[in-house]
């Protein structure tokens, strides 16, 4: 692999991000995912980190915080690449990320029927809280 670190995307890689996320069956139709990158990427707040190997992004995670705590969407790891450890690489980057802005806790949501990623973040050692979750749309999406 041409780098092993995780770095701030660059605008020549977002197509590939977003075949990443395809690839990986992140993508939903109701976030579209140019303007998630675009938001990210807009303030000092959050960022979009990625591994390439040479041209491919490889490896991302989007890492924000909202002054006091840290949240990441976009985990992925492209599937010739899974198993290797680029998954809890992407998970420390954005640890590194948040510690080095003062954030002292990430929070971190997965759909509950996904117990594979579940299993992956406890041994990295996240655990469930219990705490509800509640959300509202302030801006509803254009296929609502």
């Amino acid at each position: 692999m041409a780098s092993v670190e995780f770095r701030p995307v660059q605008d020549t890689e977002v197509a590939g991000v977003i075949a990443l996320w395809e690839t990986c069956g992140l993508t939903r139709p109701w976030n579209d995912p140019d303007k998630d990158i675009a938001f990210a990427r807009s303030g000092p707040a959050s960022d979009l980190l990625v591994m390439v190997d040479g041209e491919t992004v490889i490896a991302s995670v989007m890492v924000g915080h909202d002054g006091h705590r840290g949240i990441v969407y976009y985990v992925a790891t492209h599937p010739d690449f899974q198993r290797k450890g680029l998954g809890a690489a992407a998970m420390g980057a954005a640890e590194s990320w948040l510690t080095q802005r003062g954030v002292w806790k990430l929070n971190l949501l997965v759909r509950a029927e996904n117990e594979a990623v579940r299993s992956f973040y406890e041994k990295l050692g996240y655990e469930v809280e219990p705490r509800l979750c509640m959300a509202r749309k302030l801006i509803p999406a254009p296929s609502e």
